[in-house]
C-alpha cells in the first residue's frame, strides 16, 4: 500500500538516491554485485513512504483488537503491507522513469539513470514488482485471510492503474483520487484482525485521504519547478499559490472533522487529543495561506502572462513560458518557492501529525479507561 503522494517522499521530498555508479569508468560487474543490487532493488521500493504507511497500520490493528493484537498476526500484516506497497511503489518507479529523468528531485533513482549507469533494468523491475506483489497476496491470504489480501491487491492496482497510468499526467486532481491508494493499509490492518471492514476504518480511511492533498501539495509548492519540467500537472503548477493555499486550508478543515468522527469507537481521551493536535495542524495550514497572501501582496515575482494550456497537461496558464514551458522559479505568479519555507513547514507537520493520531489510536486502545 502507498500514499499517492507518491509524495509523497518523507523527509526534505528527495528520492531515494541510486547507490553504486557514479561515472561510466565503473566496471560494470562491480556496479551489479548483488550488494549494490540488492540496494538498488530496496531504493525502487521507497521505504521512507513504507514506513509512514505502516505507522497507520499498527493502531488501526490495536483499536481493532481493543488492545494488542498476536504478535505473529501483527508480524504477518506488517510484512505483507511493505511487501504490497513496495510491489506498487517499485511499479510506479518503472512506469515513470521517464519524469524521474527529468525530475530533479527523482533523478537519481535507479531506474532514472542514464542506461551506460543504470543498475537495474526496467524489465528487472518491473519483475521484482510483481514478484511483491504475489508474494504480499499469498503471505497475506494463507497466513491472515483472503479479505486482507484481496484489500492489499486493490491498493497496488489502484496505484499503478488509476494513480500512475490514468490520473497523474492528466488532470491536477491526481493526488485528489489517487491518494486513495495511502488509504488501504487501515483497511487492510483492520481486516487481518475482525474479517471484516467496519465503520471505524472506514473513517480512518477517510482521515487518510484528505489528509494526503494539503501534505502532498504543500511539497509540490516547493518542487513546482520539478513537476512543471516534467509536464506532471500537479494543482500548484496550475494554479496560484493563494488557491493551493486556500484548498489546503479547506482539506485540513475537512480532516480534523473527519478525525472527530472517530471518537465514539475511540473514546473521550482520543476525542481530547484529536482536538488539540487538530488545532496544531489548522494553525500551520492558516499561516501557509496568510504567509502566501503577504507574498502576493508584497509582490515578491513579476505578474505572469498566459502559459498555454498544452504547456502542461491539464493546465491552465499561470506560469511564464520558458524551457520546458514555465519559466524556473515561477510558482503559480508568486516567488520561488524555495524562498519561502512555509509550504515545506506544513509538509513536515502534516507527517509529525499524522504519526502523533495514530499513535494516539493505539493509546487509547489499550489504556483500560477513557472510553464513553
Amino acid at each position: 500500500m502507498t500514499s499517492a503522494n507518491p509524495l509523497v517522499e518523507r523527509g526534505r521530498g528527495g528520492g531515494d538516491a541510486l547507490p553504486g555508479a557514479t561515472g561510466p569508468s565503473v566496471d560494470i560487474r562491480s556496479r551489479r554485485s548483488v550488494r549494490v543490487v540488492g540496494r538498488s532493488l530496496l531504493a525502487l521500493t521507497k521505504p521512507r513512504i513504507i514506513e509512514l504507511l505502516l505507522v497507520t497500520t499498527v493502531p488501526t490493528m490495536m483499536l481493532a483488537a481493543r488492545g494488542l493484537p498476536a504478535a505473529g498476526l501483527l508480524m504477518i500484516t506488517l510484512t505483507g503491507g511493505a511487501l504490497a506497497a513496495g510491489s506498487a511503489n517499485t511499479i510506479n518507479c518503472y512506469l515513470d522513469r521517464d519524469i524521474d529523468a527529468v525530475m530533479r528531485r527523482t533523478s537519481r533513482r535507479p531506474l532514472a539513470r542514464p542506461a551506460p549507469l543504470a543498475v537495474i533494468r526496467p524489465g528487472e523491475a518491473l519483475a521484482f514488482g510483481i514478484g511483491l506483489g504475489v508474494a504480499a497476496t499469498l503471505l497475506l491470504g494463507l497466513l491472515a485471510n483472503w479479505l486482507s489480501a484481496a484489500l492489499a491487491d486493490l491498493a497496488i492496482l489502484f496505484y499503478v492503474f488509476v494513480y500512475t497510468l490514468g490520473l497523474k499526467r492528466r488532470t491536477a486532481s491526481n493526488i485528489v483520487i489517487g491518494g486513495a491508494a495511502g488509504c488501504f493499509p487501515v483497511l487492510v490492518g483492520w481486516a487481518a484482525v475482525t474479517g471484516t471492514v467496519g465503520v471505524a476504518p472506514v473513517i480512518l480511511f477517510a482521515v487518510i485521504f484528505l489528509w494526503t492533498p494539503p501534505h502532498f501539495w504543500a511539497l509540490a509548492m516547493k518542487f513546482k519547478d520539478d513537476y512543471a519540467a516534467a509536464r506532471v500537472p500537479m494543482l500548484p503548477v496550475v494554479a496560484p499559490a493563494r488557491v493551493v493555499a486556500r484548498k489546503i486550508l479547506l482539506y485540513s478543515y475537512a480532516m480534523v472533522a473527519t478525525t472527530l468522527a472517530l471518537a465514539p469507537y475511540a473514546g473521550w481521551i482520543y476525542a481530547a487529543g484529536a482536538a488539540g493536535l487538530g488545532g496544531w495542524f489548522l494553525a500551520e495550514a492558516h499561516r501557509l495561506q496568510t504567509r502566501v497572501g503577504q507574498m502576493g501582496r508584497a509582490g515578491r515575482a513579476p505578474r505572469p502572462t498566459e502559459t498555454p494550456a498544452a504547456a502542461v497537461p491539464g493546465g491552465a496558464g499561470g506560469a511564464t513560458e520558458g524551457a520546458g514551458g514555465v519559466t524556473e522559479g515561477a510558482c503559480g505568479g508568486l516567488a520561488r518557492p524555495g524562498t519561502n519555507p512555509a509550504p515545506m513547514r506544513l509538509f513536515h507537520l502534516s507527517i509529525a501529525y499524522l504519526s502523533l493520531l495514530f499513535a494516539l489510536v493505539a493509546v487509547t486502545s489499550v489504556l483500560p479507561l477513557g472510553h464513553w
